[in-house]
């Protein structure tokens, strides 16, 4: 029984495959150090707990997409709207990455390898300040699958 490292290895692999996601953790976030930007733009995969059904499993997956907010040193006075950084452009790549897994867990390519998602995920912008100022998304995602273990 493999389900807890098919679960993070598609995952992994389809972060990775967003070439808006340079590096792909998991665990706890307090043990990924934070302070290397060159692992930036980074997305954080941690496992909540399981659901178990009759012939599926339920696994709740909290997922963090990241990445370092920038500040211009020239200040902008002809577009305020934007302020002087790229939050907006952190938010937008970030939001574009937890999108596109959730759409292909719902109805792409992962949904027809047996993992889906029948709730409806919510996404929340995040804006933190460790070493470095982070912003990004932050979202629980229940995936289903199906139990494969025997009882015989």
């Amino acid at each position: 029984m493999t389900h807890i490292y098919d679960i993070l290895d598609t995952i992994k692999d389809e972060l990775l495959s967003n070439p808006s996601v340079n590096t792909v953790t998991y665990g706890d976030i307090a043990d990924v150090d934070l302070d290397k930007t060159t692992m930036f733009p980074l997305s954080h995969i941690l496992i909540d707990n399981v659901t178990y059904g009759e012939r599926i499993v339920s696994v709740n997956i909290k997922l963090l997409c990241a990445d370092i907010i920038d500040y211009n040193t020239k200040k902008a006075d002809f577009e305020l709207f934007y302020g002087n950084d790229n939050l907006h452009d952190v938010l937008n790549t970030q939001f574009q990455v937890i999108n596109s897994l959730i759409m292909k867990l719902m109805r792409g390519s992962l949904f027809e390898e047996n993992y889906q998602v029948t709730t409806q995920p919510v996404a929340e912008p995040f804006k933190e300040r460790f070493s470095n100022e982070l912003a990004g998304w932050s979202t629980n995602i229940v995936i289903d699958l199906p139990n494969g273990i025997s009882i015989c």
